[in-house]
């Protein structure tokens, strides 16, 4: 077996197909030998993780076969997936929010607790905790587990502020499915055309005062920095203070007199429209713009992208930073919520466009987060 793994590692750099290497992995597996699996992206890894920027061919090699193992039915594939993202030629923090990813609607969740008895990372555990959650599963009574999602030693790791079951607000997240060569997943960002618009002309739209500052910007925006960060989207996050309270009928007229980037343009000859949502869909469309990303990213995954999610609600309600989240959700369904669209030039309206928007239980500030992303 190690020459063959060698064999594979020596010729890697000059092959123009990697497909002959997928079927060795296919072949090997349905023989029952993970190990295989594992030390051949192990020894890749130690040989070329360091050129993965430029090198293709070891970029498809490895994700397969992470993918293979990961996806692939068997408490010996999962073993092995998990040896070698916890091994030291593979270790990194992406990498072990990309494998829980996989492995948490792959396998029994009985079979995944050898990632909290064997050799595996904080960082992997606390992300496969938090894909389990998003999945249903209760952690908390699970053997294998519950001790290490229980225990209090992992609370200083960002994910341990999120709670150990799925709330109201979140419903059954819509997620991402997974195979050995790929993935899907669903896009519930709003089109403009699907979107209701009214206004009454008599009602009064108060004075306003914007009140951003640095940290509400990236509060509110943190679902989708991905976006940004990652690919080429753009992304517009304000706060503003009203010196009376909105009302309903006035939303539209107040979004288009707050000099918005994004809506530039707006209510002229283009496209505007608005509409109320609910605050569960609002959770809905952050999580996905966080979790699967944007047109040239994949996104913080589930775990990282339920805390995205989380945080970017927090922002828009207007909730302090480090609030527990049921007081977080307790609040976001206290404010009025709307999404809107237009057809201006600062949207790309492709597919990832998003505009959402905060009015508190007073009615007295107004948050708001628009984004766009193209390929």
């Amino acid at each position: 077996m190690a020459d063959g793994v060698q064999k594979i590692v020596t010729k890697l750099p000059g092959l123009k197909s990697v497909t002959g290497i997928w079927k060795t992995a296919d072949r090997s597996l349905a023989r029952g030998d993970a190990a295989f699996l594992a030390d051949l992206g192990i020894a890749l890894a130690g040989a070329y993780a360091s050129d993965a920027g430029r090198m293709w061919q070891y970029r498809s090699v490895f994700d397969y076969l992470l993918r293979l193992l990961s996806t692939t039915p068997g408490p010996g594939n999962v073993a092995a997936a998990l040896r070698l993202v916890s091994s030291s030629e593979a270790a990194d923090r992406k990498l072990d929010r990309y494998a829980a990813s996989l492995l948490a609607p792959s396998h029994p969740v009985e079979e995944l607790a050898v990632a909290f008895t064997g050799h595996a990372s904080e960082e992997l555990r606390a992300c496969l905790v938090h894909e389990l959650v998003l999945r249903g599963a209760d952690v908390t009574e699970t053997p294998g587990i519950a001790g290490w999602s229980t225990s209090p030693h992992w609370r200083h790791h960002p994910l341990g502020w999120l709670p150990l079951a799925l709330s109201d607000m979140e419903g059954q997240p819509d997620l991402p499915s997974y195979s050995a060569r790929g993935g899907s997943h669903s896009m519930p960002f709003g089109s403009p055309a699907n979107r209701e618009t009214w206004a009454d002309a008599g009602a009064l739209v108060p004075s306003v005062e914007e009140t951003t500052t640095e940290a509400a910007t990236k509060g509110i925006g943190t679902a989708v920095a991905n976006w940004a960060d990652e690919s080429n989207g753009r992304i517009e996050a304000r706060v503003f203070d009203l010196a009376a309270p909105l009302v309903t009928e006035s939303v539209p007229s107040m979004l288009l007199g707050l000099g918005l980037e994004c809506l530039k343009g707006a209510g002229k000859k283009t496209t505007f429209s608005v509409a109320a949502c609910p605050p569960d869909q609002v959770w809905r469309v952050l999580f996905a713009a966080a979790s699967t990303g944007g047109a040239y990213n994949s996104g913080a995954r589930g775990a990282y992208g339920r805390l995205a999610a989380w945080q970017s609600l927090a922002g828009l309600s207007g909730t302090a930073e480090g609030t527990p989240a049921e007081d977080v959700e307790a609040c976001a369904r206290k404010c009025a919520w709307y999404g809107f669209g237009a057809d201006t030039k600062w949207f790309e309206r492709v597919a990832w466009d998003i505009g959402l928007t905060s009015v508190s239980p007073g009615r007295r500030r107004l948050a708001v987060l628009a984004a766009t992303d193209t390929d």
